[in-house]
C-alpha cells in the first residue's frame, strides 16, 4: 500500500482545502484518472492518479484542509495487488475442490462488497449520493439518514433535498422573539481569503479617487454586428472587450503613467512599456483577475480569442498562474450583470481600474438640436492619488472615450 502526498503546488503555498472527492474508498483507479478537486488560494486545482491501483484510505475529509508533503490518500498499486495474489497463489496448494471454494468465496465477497456500496444499511453507514448532493446537505446543517431516497438503492436526490427542506416543521409554532437564529457558518478560504485579504489592504492603503463619464458607444455596437459574422466565420466571439482593451492600449501612449506602479516603499515610480489589462471575472471559486498580455501589439481577433480563454479558465477555477500576474491596469465589466455604476477597488499595485456600467439607449441631442436614440454606457474609474491626479485620469479617459465612439480611429494606429 502506498500513501499519496500532496505534491508543492507552488506559489509558497503550503495547505489547501479538499472541495470534492471524485472517488470513494474501495474504488479502482487509473492512471491520470482524476481524483480530487483542490481549492488553494489561488485556484482550483485537479489532482490525477499517478497509477493504477484500488483507493483503500482517504486521509483528509471533503471540506477540510490538506497540507503539503502530507498522505492525501492512500491506494493499493495495480502491479503490487497482481504481486501479491500471485505470490499467494504460488504458495498454496492447489487442487479442483480448492478452486471451487476459492471462486465461490471471491464471488460472494465480490456480492457483499456490491450490496454495501448500493444499501441503504450499511455498516459503514453510507447513503448514496452525488458529492453535489452532499454539499446541499451540509449548507442546510441537514443528516443525510434523516432524508428520504427516491433513487435507485436508496440515493437521495437534490430533489429529495428540498422536498425535506420544505416540509413543514413539526415544532410548535413560536413567536419570532422567541426564534433562535444560528446562521449557517461557512469557512473563508481559498481564493475568496485571498480577495478578502487584498481588497482590505488595498482600500486602506491606496487613497482612491472616482471619476465618472458617459461614453456613446452606438457606432462602436454597430462596428461590433458587422465584425461579428467575420469573427465567427474564423472561430471567435467578438464581444465589446477587445474593443475596450485596445482602445485603453492606445490611450495609454497619451498618458503612460496610468501603466505606471508605485513600488514598496512609495519612492519610485517604475513605468511599464506593455499593457497587460486585466478582467474582473466571477468565479466560481471566487473574484479571479486574469490578464491579456501586450494588448498594444495584439489584433482585436487575437484579443478576443485571449478573452475567451482567460473567461473559460476563470470560470471553471482553473486559471494559471502566469494569467494572474503582470497586470498593469484592469477593466470590471459590472454591467454584464446589470449595474449602471459602481465604485472599485484598485487591483493593487496596479494604478487604476475601470467599471463599466450597461449600456442604455436613451434621448440626446444632436449637433443641431435634435433628439436621437444613442447607446450610452457609464463608465467610473478609480485611481491611485498618491501618483495619479484628477486632470491625468481626465485627459486619459477622454483620449480612451474618443478611440471608442470613434472606433474607426483605431485604424490609423493598427500596425
Amino acid at each position: 500500500m502506498s500513501d499519496f502526498m500532496l505534491p508543492d503546488i507552488g506559489e509558497g503555498i503550503v495547505e489547501c482545502e479538499v472541495v470534492e472527492w471524485r472517488v470513494a474508498e474501495g474504488d479502482r483507479i487509473e492512471e491520470d484518472q482524476p481524483i480530487v478537486e483542490v481549492m488553494t488560494d489561488k485556484a482550483l486545482v485537479e489532482i490525477t492518479a499517478p497509477e493504477a491501483g484500488v483507493v483503500t484510505k482517504l486521509y483528509v475529509a471533503q471540506g477540510k484542509i490538506a497540507k503539503v508533503h502530507a498522505p492525501l490518500y492512500a491506494y493499493q498499486a495495480e502491479n503490487d495487488t497482481q504481486e501479491a495474489g500471485a505470490t499467494e497463489q504460488a504458495n498454496e496448494p492447489q487442487s479442483p475442490v480448492a478452486d471451487a471454494d476459492s471462486g465461490l468465496a471471491k464471488a460472494v465477497e465480490q456480492a457483499a462488497v456490491a450490496s454495501s456500496t448500493c444499501s441503504l444499511s450499511t455498516s459503514s453507514g453510507k447513503i448514496p449520493a452525488s458529492p453535489a448532493v452532499r454539499r446541499l446537505v451540509r449548507e442546510h446543517q441537514l443528516e443525510l439518514t434523516a432524508i428520504a431516497g427516491s433513487g435507485k438503492d436508496g440515493r437521495v436526490l437534490k430533489e429529495d433535498v428540498l422536498a425535506h427542506l420544505n416540509q413543514p416543521s413539526a415544532a410548535p409554532s413560536q413567536a419570532p422573539s422567541q426564534v433562535a437564529q444560528s446562521p449557517r457558518v461557512e469557512p473563508l478560504r481559498g481564493v475568496r481569503a485571498v480577495m478578502a485579504k487584498r481588497m482590505v489592504e488595498a482600500a486602506s492603503s491606496i487613497p482612491h479617487f472616482h471619476y465618472g463619464e458617459e461614453i456613446d458607444v452606438t457606432d462602436l455596437l454597430a462596428l461590433r454586428e458587422r465584425l461579428k459574422p467575420r469573427a465567427e466565420a474564423l472561430g471567435e466571439r467578438l464581444t465589446l472587450m477587445p474593443f475596450f482593451m485596445k482602445a485603453m492600449a492606445l490611450a495609454v501612449t497619451e498618458a503612460p503613467i496610468i501603466n505606471a506602479q508605485l513600488n514598496a516603499e512609495a519612492n519610485e515610480l517604475h513605468y511599464y512599456e506593455q499593457c497587460n489589462i486585466g478582467m474582473a471575472v466571477d468565479s466560481k471559486a471566487g473574484l479571479l483577475v486574469p490578464n491579456v498580455k501586450g494588448v498594444e501589439r495584439l489584433t482585436l481577433l487575437d484579443i478576443a480569442r485571449e478573452v475567451g480563454r482567460l473567461t473559460v479558465a476563470a470560470r471553471e477555477g482553473r486559471v494559471d498562474q502566469a494569467d494572474l500576474k503582470g497586470g498593469t491596469i484592469s477593466i470590471s465589466n459590472i454591467g454584464a450583470l446589470g449595474g449602471t455604476y459602481a465604485a472599485p477597488i484598485i487591483n493593487a499595485p496596479e494604478a487604476a481600474i475601470v467599471a463599466i456600467g450597461k449600456t442604455q439607449w436613451l434621448p440626446r441631442f444632436d449637433e443641431q438640436g435634435e433628439v436621437q436614440r444613442r447607446a450610452i454606457m457609464t463608465i467610473t474609474w478609480a485611481g491611485d492619488h498618491r501618483f495619479i491626479d484628477g486632470g491625468t485620469i481626465a485627459r486619459f479617459c477622454n483620449a480612451w472615450k474618443g478611440y471608442l465612439e470613434a472606433p474607426e480611429t483605431m485604424l490609423l494606429h493598427l500596425g
